[in-house]
């Protein structure tokens, strides 16, 4: 079989580091900026950025709805800070214009863990990645609210004033991070997605 295929969004945020992140657990990656793009790929990559913008150009550049249909179809999708925010059904604190690509039945809080002084680094239990602890990287990072039944919370802040706080998750084919593990070198948590995205591929044969 062929290798997966994973898009990035590419019309903002750290592209370049997810691409990278993709091209070193085997997948081939490619920069997902119109819907003749988004219809080559396995899976989508949504990376960090700024969620307003992220919503204001895939409106703008005719993204927003293919990629619904393509979550509402199965697609699997990873969103990592910002991309979190894209794959909420419910987002707090955001612009009153501003729409999310949606599929993950999640209440999620922009900028919740507070302004760019207040971002952080700490180690996280991630469930489905094996080895250790996860080095999480967090810059003016969303979190969890509240998360429906169909939801897998797969990480929780551990002490400190977000003691408790939800901040990885996985519904189905859509994964979704607070924080930026393109940003580490760590990599299992994207050969975690890229294994989703071909086990897809194999159950959609």
């Amino acid at each position: 079989m062929s290798r997966s295929v994973i898009g990035v969004f590419a019309l903002q945020g750290d592209v370049r580091e997810h691409l990278a992140a993709l091209d070193a657990v085997g997948a081939e990656s490619r920069a997902v900026r119109r819907p003749e793009e988004l219809a080559q790929v396995d899976g989508l990559v949504v990376p960090g950025g700024e969620s307003t913008t992220m919503s204001r150009l895939s409106t703008i550049f005719g993204l927003l709805e293919p990629i619904r249909d393509r979550i509402a179809a199965g697609m699997p999708v990873f969103g990592s800070c910002a991309g979190m925010i894209m794959l909420a059904n419910t987002v707090l604190d955001g612009r009153p214009d501003q729409q999310s690509f949606g599929g993950i039945d999640m209440v999620v809080r922009r900028n919740a863990f507070g302004r760019q002084v207040d971002s952080f680094e700490t180690d996280l239990d991630v469930t489905g990645v094996a080895g250790g602890p996860v080095h999480a990287v967090f810059i003016r990072a969303p979190w969890v609210e509240s998360a429906g039944p169909r939801v897998e919370v797969l990480a929780r802040v551990a002490g400190g004033p977000a003691d408790g706080r939800i901040v990885a998750v996985r519904q189905a084919n859509l994964l979704a991070t607070s924080f930026h593990p393109e940003l580490t070198g760590d990599l299992r948590v994207h050969r975690l997605f890229a294994a989703m995205v071909t086990e897809a591929a194999r159950a959609a044969a």
